[in-house]
């Protein structure tokens, strides 16, 4: 474990201390912790994620529908 004293705005000290009663967390270390595994999820290297190779997988094996014109187009959303 690493402990850092780090300088926080306002602004984000009101946000840790709504995480860490929303999440029930005993501090604001806690708190960051939670922020940190949140955006690691969500947002870093999702291309290193099985789920997402698995998705793109799926993506590339599907075909698209060619149309000539916007009214083909529109036909074939009138007829879904």
């Amino acid at each position: 474990m690493v402990k850092a004293i780090i300088t926080i705005e306002e602004k984000t000290n009101r946000v840790l201390n709504i995480i860490k009663a929303k999440f029930g967390l005993k501090d604001k270390s806690a708190a960051i912790n939670l922020m940190a595994e949140q955006y690691s999820e969500e947002l870093l290297e999702p291309q290193l994620r099985p789920e997402y190779a698995d998705k793109l997988a799926t993506i590339e094996k599907e075909k698209g529908l060619r149309f000539k014109n916007v009214d083909e187009l529109r036909a074939h959303i009138d007829n879904a």
